[in-house]
């Protein structure tokens, strides 16, 4: 035996890829329990119908898909195979849905699988029971297909059980043993099994296995209808369980599959029907298996009515059976994957479909095997990643519900969540509302994209139209608020962005092991500086200013920073880390004015000489105090000046008494991505992730390997001189072209790269849109094409930053 003890909770799909991927790289100490009989355990496992289709907007999840496909491609049980690649059919019944396939496609081709567009035709000769005339174009994926859950659950416990671990059937936790903030063990209705690590795979009972030791996991069971037809004529005589490509019509929430001479219909389009984790029944008084309930045929009316025109040899059939299976749901639609906050060893890898399961388990197994996970990029699917208000009892349901009816949606990438909104207000609201701030939503903080008060400032630009599918969520009063900031001077609304403070006596020395920048700098010091993993992978980018000797702000991208704070305190209480957010807001003020609004507002020099670039200091701006750093994330000059949340109202008015005379404007979200992008600054989650090291992101300034030891920095020195790929600057010179990002980017015909973040420049008057390319492609002037739906518009790599180059605007 090797390795830690572990206890993995849940022997479906997950908890036996885990036990699998774990054993393989030397962990055998390993026991799984599960409540129910092996292989088919009572879970949504056992009755998920397999359909896997890898497509995906997130690159992490189709990895996730793609890795399952290619294990279960390689897995059978007694000679049965555990997967059946006959290919994946999306088909559009209407031209948005066309439309919607096209970028799809564009997601596929960007994360490097392979896909056809195919026509009506196409689509009949690869499924002819389609409707040829209810049908416009589909999309097919070779390699989709079905995967066969408790085949590939018995076919993994059996590797796993061959390197030593232990399957324990029928054996209900009960409870969740720890001592001093660590799991030691876990109680079942048969003993109590030691463990230093408890991995929770238990599904659709993950909340009730996280609450034994107070974890509050964001995750509803709903039921969602399946239905199996009898036999139907045109399939008579089929021996084979499936031979036409598993289907997905999703203009009416429906799917479909073989299953010999019947078909499988699953269908979403029916109202939520969520279940607590609390009254899903135990295996013993389930009549068919606990996540199996009655079949609403009420419900299910609208999918068979659809079924038989889009499938018209369905109407000489029946439906002969059916069920409301339980999956889980999650707010945001991503997996829970990793590490309770409050207690060490114990972990959950929950929400996970069949699709990602195996994926899902190589993932968490390097995590814990390694202490991080080299082969996916997993900060969506972080169960840290959430802010307080989004463990909510009601903003889980609502959120979970609204997911689950929109899990087919054709969804735009700048699209506003539902209810509850709104929830996090800054101290500005009401001032931005009288201006007619259009918001979106931003952790749960309302925030304005742009401010329909500014609408006479178009007047008199040249401010061109994207296209339709660019223009949603877009007004241009946007371009005239990027144009105005450039001109004179803008108040942006920065609260939303996470704020830490982090203090103690220890503090300099704790930033310095967890930072690539030297922090232990002058007191006012600003420091851009990068989180990174130990594999050199980059975890966030935070300023940090040092306001005293042993107190620092940070600047950070969300909770997954604070996490990485919390799990490094040194255990001698020399440092402590606390969320300020909620209790301060942020204004940035920036133009070539700021400093004739600001200076006459306050007693304190601020001179290029009085605050130097990236210098912060106490003042007071009339009667508020602030905090004033001189950063900017526009590339203009100004600061971000920091006050209490029940003075920001105070400051907002006093800041823009004085900017109106000089012509002055309020400006929101869409103006300040333009401008960001015309500076070429990065955007972590979005240009860079856990997956990208510094030289490749282009922000290698941020490391100073001559420092000290820091987290990360041997990887890096191993990583430097091997750059392959680079995140690169793109111009698009026709005005309408404007793309949004996760777009295929083109060499001749071959897919190399995609792209990242996208706006229209309004200073340099150029689409702009970042990209990561191969490193021989990187070169300015290299001439390329980005898919975007069926077109392949032109784009040219162009040196970066696009706007002020010699820094002359920020440093004035």
């Amino acid at each position: 035996m090797a390795g830690p003890r572990v206890v993995i909770i849940g022997a479906g799909v997950v908890g036996a890829a885990l036990a699998d991927e774990i054993s393989a790289r030397g962990w055998t100490e390993v026991t799984v329990v599960d409540q129910g009989p092996l292989p088919a355990t009572g879970g949504s496992s056992s009755h998920a119908p397999g359909l896997v289709f890898q497509t995906n907007a997130s690159k992490t999840m189709t990895e996730l898909a793609r890795y399952t496909v290619e294990k279960f491609s390689s897995l059978e049980v007694d000679g049965k195979p555990c997967f059946l690649q006959v290919g994946g059919l999306e088909v559009a019944t209407s031209p948005e849905r066309l439309a919607e396939i096209q970028r799809r496609h564009g997601w596929l081709a960007s994360w490097g699988i392979d896909s056809r567009l195919l026509n009506a035709d196409e689509c009949v000769e690869r499924h002819p029971l389609v409707d040829r005339d209810k049908i416009l174009g589909g999309l097919f994926v070779p390699t989709d297909g079905l995967a066969k859950a408790v085949l590939a659950v018995e076919a993994q416990i059996r590797r796993a059980t061959e390197r030593g671990v232990r399957f324990l059937a029928r054996h209900e936790v009960l409870d969740i043993r720890q001592s001093e903030g660590r799991v030691t063990g876990v109680v079942t209705d048969h003993g109590e099994i030691d463990a230093d690590i408890v991995v929770c795979c238990a599904g659709i009972w993950g909340p009730k296995i996280a609450r034994m030791v107070g974890m509050n996991l964001p995750l509803t069971p709903l039921a969602h209808q399946l239905a199996w037809t009898g036999p139907v004529p045109a399939l008579a005589g089929q021996t084979e369980e499936a031979v036409r490509p598993i289907l997905r019509h999703q203009d009416a929430d429906l799917y479909y599959r073989d299953r010999y001479d019947g078909i499988g219909i699953g269908y979403y389009g029916h109202r939520p029907m969520p279940v607590s984790a609390d009254d899903i029944l135990s295996v013993d008084e389930a009549e068919e298996m606990p996540s199996v309930l009655k079949f609403t045929e009420e419900d299910f009316e609208p999918a068979w009515t659809e079924t038989q025109s889009l499938l018209p040899a369905t109407q000489e059939a029946k439906v002969e059976e059916g069920i409301n299976g339980l999956f889980s749901f999650t707010t945001d639609g991503y997996p829970l994957l990793g590490e309770s906050p409050q207690v060490k060893g114990f972990w959950v890898a929950e929400a996970v479909w069949v699709t990602h399961s195996a994926g899902v388990g190589r993932a968490v197994a390097e995590w814990l095997v390694d202490g991080y996970c080299s082969s996916f990029d997993l900060h969506e699917c972080d169960v840290n990643r959430f802010e307080p208000h989004q463990l909510s009892p009601e903003y889980v349901l609502a959120r979970d519900c609204q997911n689950f009816v929109e899990v087919y949606d054709i969804l735009h990438p700048l699209q506003p969540s539902g209810d509850p909104r709104p929830i996090r207000t800054s101290p500005f609201y009401a001032r931005q509302q009288a201006h007619g701030a259009f918001f979106l939503e931003a952790n749960g903080w309302e925030r304005p994209q742009w401010y329909e008060a500014n609408a006479p400032l178009v007047e008199g630009r040249n401010i061109p139209t994207p296209n339709d599918w660019a223009a949603r969520y877009w007004s241009p009063i946007v371009g005239a608020e990027a144009q105005a900031t450039r001109e004179s001077v803008a108040l942006y609304d920065m609260t939303a962005l996470k704020r830490l403070e982090v203090t103690g006596p220890g503090a300099a020395a704790f930033l310095e092991r967890l930072c690539t920048g030297k922090i232990d700098k002058s007191v006012g010091s600003v420091t851009y500086t990068l989180l990174l993993d130990h594999d050199g992978g980059i975890r966030s980018d935070v300023t940090v200013a040092r306001l005293a000797r042993d107190r620092f702000q940070v600047g950070a991208n969300g909770n997954l920073d604070l996490d990485w704070f919390s799990r490094h305190l040194p255990a001698d209480g020399t440092v402590q880390v606390r969320d300020i957010t909620a209790g301060t807001c942020c204004i940035g003020l920036w133009g070539p004015l700021a400093r004739e609004v600001l200076q006459p507002l306050a007693e304190e020099d601020f001179s290029n000489e009085g605050l130097k670039y990236f210098r912060a200091k106490h003042a007071y701006i009339g009667a508020v105090p602030v905090t004033a750093m001189r950063l900017s994330y526009v590339g203009e000059l100004g600061w971000e000046l920091y006050t209490t949340a029940d003075q920001g109202l105070k400051l907002w008015d006093t800041l823009w008494a004085a900017a109106q005379p000089l012509g002055g404007v309020i400006a929101g979200r869409g103006a300040f991505n333009s401008l960001r992008l015309e500076k070429g600054y990065r955007s972590f989650g979005t240009d860079m992730t856990y997956e990208h090291d510094p030289y490749e992101a282009g922000v290698g300034f941020a490391v100073k390997l001559d420092k000290d030891d820091f987290i990360g920095k041997a990887a890096l020195q191993r990583r430097k001189a091997d750059v392959r790929r680079r995140l690169t600057c793109l111009t698009i010179d026709d005005p309408r072209a404007v793309v949004l990002g996760k777009e295929p980017v083109y060499d001749g015909e071959h897919a190399v790269g995609y792209v990242t973040s996208a706006a229209y420049g309004y200073t340099v008057g150029k689409g702009i849109a970042y990209a990561w390319l191969p490193a021989g492609l990187a070169e300015p002037g290299t001439r390329l094409h980005i898919g975007y739906f069926d077109q392949r518009i032109e784009a040219v790599v162009a040196e970066e930053p696009l706007f002020d180059p010699t820094m002359s605007r920020l440093r004035g």
